[in-house]
């Protein structure tokens, strides 16, 4: 299923890239000013500042750029979705009507500036996800929800269900590629018909997987039960964060981005 192969979130890629090498709490802190500059682009020229940002961030990270494009697939029919409903339901001066339908010059700025939002929104997490393994970016998360233990909130154990999650990615496609294949070796036909014949045909493929997913938490959890895994309270780890000047450059290049495109709003009107 060509679904399955351009299934790229949350899979890691080990590489010695510098973006590689940066402290997971410095991505994480970047990507949420990334993040933030994109909610604030409004502008033609914001959309090209940002598309070059993620050109230098995966040129930086050696990452194939071809490779992340094909994530949007995955997530492609939410980003069409949003911007029909854009288009289509947004008030504002009327260009075309019909029936419910209303098209107006509010609503067409809206839907691809939507659409523009959640495509980078979803390229840089997935390049989060690409450049760093899931047990750093789970140590990184709880290093920075770490401050908020004191009012009880489960720091360890929100990045422990981050990590299996992300950690389960991977194996879960390839238990559904799997299975796919067994079906379709059996006559299955999954790619004909209506959308209801689909959604039936898929039902052999779900029942399956479902039984492995809770199959497979059992197992992990009797493993982590037999190495007496108590939660995170006490623990140390093997490779402690170090903070260098790179992860500090980082940041200060992300906030002088958001500030950057703050003055050329400014300059340009």
């Amino acid at each position: 299923m060509k679904f399955l192969e351009n299934m790229s979130f949350g899979q890691y890629v080990p590489a010695r890239s510098w973006v590689h090498r940066l402290d997971p709490r410095a991505k994480v802190g970047a990507l949420a000013l990334l993040l933030t500059g994109i909610f604030m682009a409004g502008r033609p020229y914001d959309w090209i500042l940002w598309a070059a940002v993620l050109w230098l961030c995966a040129a930086l990270a050696q990452t194939n750029v071809a490779f992340l494009l094909r994530s949007i697939r995955t997530v492609l029919f939410l980003i069409v979705f949003t911007a029909l409903l854009n288009l289509f339901f947004a008030s504002g001066e009327p260009l075309w009507q019909w029936g419910i339908f209303r098209v107006s010059r509010e609503g067409v700025e809206l839907a691809w500036t939507m659409a523009l939002r959640l495509t980078l929104l979803v390229l840089f997490a997935n390049l989060l996800t690409l450049t760093t393994s899931p047990m750093a970016l789970s140590d990184g998360l709880e290093s920075l929800f770490s401050p908020f233990k004191r009012f009880g909130f489960p720091a360890h154990e929100l990045a422990m269900m981050m990590t299996i999650a992300l950690r389960f990615i991977p194996t879960l496609l390839s238990e559904t590629d799997r299975i796919l294949k067994a079906q379709l070796a059996r006559g299955a036909d999954l790619d004909r018909g209506s959308v209801v014949r689909r959604m039936k045909a898929f039902i052999p493929v779900l029942v399956p997987l479902f039984v492995i997913v809770f199959q497979r938490a059992d197992d992990l959890a009797v493993a982590m039960e037999a190495r007496c895994y108590r939660g995170g309270e006490g623990r140390t780890r093997m490779k402690p964060f170090r903070w260098r000047a790179a992860d500090t450059a980082a940041l200060v290049f992300c906030a002088l981005l958001i500030a950057g495109q703050k003055l050329l709003n400014w300059v340009v009107g």
